[in-house]
């Protein structure tokens, strides 16, 4: 299919700027190439587990100190959104925000300005006369620009100071003959290739933290919303979680967390299947769309010519009966699973979640492992339901999938029995 990401880079180029998720051809064939080649590194892939862990840790904690003791409903979406940008800046960049603990004032206020760019960036489809306010620098554009001057003060001071150790480091081992310590993170590895173009990776962060941030918080709170909706899968996932990690009433956070490992991890082929199933009927990016680039013809003969742009719609193609069967509606993991019990993938072009082809998702696997780090060390903690089983959800669902006004849960602490 001669096909290319839809071209709406007006919109979103004063935050995106030129990175990979606002760029096609060349550069994006460039940022793709390199990008691809980190992501598939074993050194990153370790260093996201134990940084999934410790944030995991803090969340346990955070609903230990708030919720669980008082019996007192938490808004759990919250909680992941800044769990998971401490998590996924960290990986990216090498830096600790500590949003969900408020230790860092700086981290705090990128974090807003981020939030706030985004939901006024994602307005400026809807708003007419956006480019007329962005050229005059009024009303939510004067915003927008405050708050994307905010994001980038942040980001550049960060990699000023990323680039003086980095520099610092070089010289300091090249001087005693020492060798110097694998990075771990994105941005160093980057800027031991010699990448030190800061506008170039002021793009690559500030889309690399968008992508992990707002999918997988997203993807989190919906998959505990189903499971507060479906309580006997909600004891199948923590019963798999404890049998995997042998944890007992006395166990720590912290000793569970020793326990989530590459061999337990692969055990949770229940856990993998919820949350896929959640995916399919609540995917982060709800609708997408690309541009044709020459005539072509689709599979089923519908002919699109260059320049039509195609919208396909994730939300409603995992609840399509043709698609998914009669249960489509149904919340069922099962679907996922094959006659051994083991996780049983579908093609990328019938569960399009992740997108499909050459703009697949580069981050799918780091998603799932951070997914099911916060799952299992929350699940084997807590008992979690609704704080109003009557009170009926509504959905935003700007640039990705979210709960309006939040998600409100109770957390009770789990009794293992062994």
């Amino acid at each position: 299919m001669n096909i290319e990401r839809w071209s709406n880079d007006i919109i979103l180029i004063d935050l995106l700027g030129e990175g990979i998720f606002n760029v096609d051809g060349e550069k994006w064939h460039h940022q793709r190439k390199l990008t691809s080649y980190e992501f598939s590194n074993k050194t990153l892939r370790d260093f996201s587990n134990v940084v999934s862990k410790t944030n995991a840790i803090k969340l346990a904690q955070i609903l230990a100190d708030q919720a669980a003791a008082s019996n007192r409903s938490i808004d759990i979406q919250d909680l992941f959104e800044k769990a998971t940008l401490d998590s996924t800046f960290k990986v990216i960049v090498g830096v600790e925000l500590d949003v969900m603990c408020g230790t860092f004032e700086e981290g705090i206020r990128f974090s807003d300005s981020l939030d706030a760019a985004r939901s006024l960036i994602a307005h400026r489809p809807v708003d007419v006369f956006w480019k007329i306010k962005r050229f005059l620098n009024i009303g939510s554009e004067a915003l927008l620009r405050k708050f994307i001057k905010e994001v980038d003060e942040f980001v550049y001071k960060t990699l000023k100071s990323k680039i003086e150790e980095q520099v610092q480091n070089s010289s300091s081992h090249g001087d005693h003959g020492i060798q110097m310590k694998k990075s771990e993170d994105v941005l160093s590895r980057f800027l031991e290739a010699k990448q030190t173009n800061t506008k170039y990776l002021r793009d690559m962060i500030i889309n690399l933290v968008m992508a992990g941030k707002d999918t997988t918080s997203a993807a989190l709170s919906f998959f505990f919303y189903m499971m507060c909706k479906h309580p006997d899968i909600q004891e199948k996932i923590a019963k798999e979680v404890i049998e995997a990690t042998q944890v007992n009433q006395n166990s720590s956070f912290d000793e569970l967390a020793a326990n989530v490992n590459e061999n337990t991890l692969d055990k949770m082929q229940y856990l993998h299947a919820a949350l896929t199933e959640t995916l399919r009927l609540y995917p982060p990016v709800p609708a997408d769309g690309k541009v044709c680039f020459s005539d072509d013809t689709m599979p089923d003969g519908f002919k699109v010519d260059k320049g039509d742009l195609v919208i396909y719609l994730p939300y409603a193609m995992g609840r399509m009966e043709f698609l998914w069967g009669n249960d489509a509606q149904e919340f069922r993991p099962e679907r996922w699973l094959g006659e051994s019990g083991r996780f049983h993938p579908e093609s990328p072009f019938k569960f399009t979640t992740f997108q499909a082809g050459p703009r697949i998702c580069l981050g799918k696997e780091f998603a799932y492992r951070q997914m099911k780090i916060f799952c299992m060390i929350l699940l084997a903690s807590y008992v979690f339901k609704l704080s109003d089983e009557n009170e009926e959800v509504k959905y935003d669902s700007s640039l990705t999938l979210t709960f309006d006004g939040g998600l409100h849960l109770i957390a009770t602490p789990r009794v293992i029995h062994v």
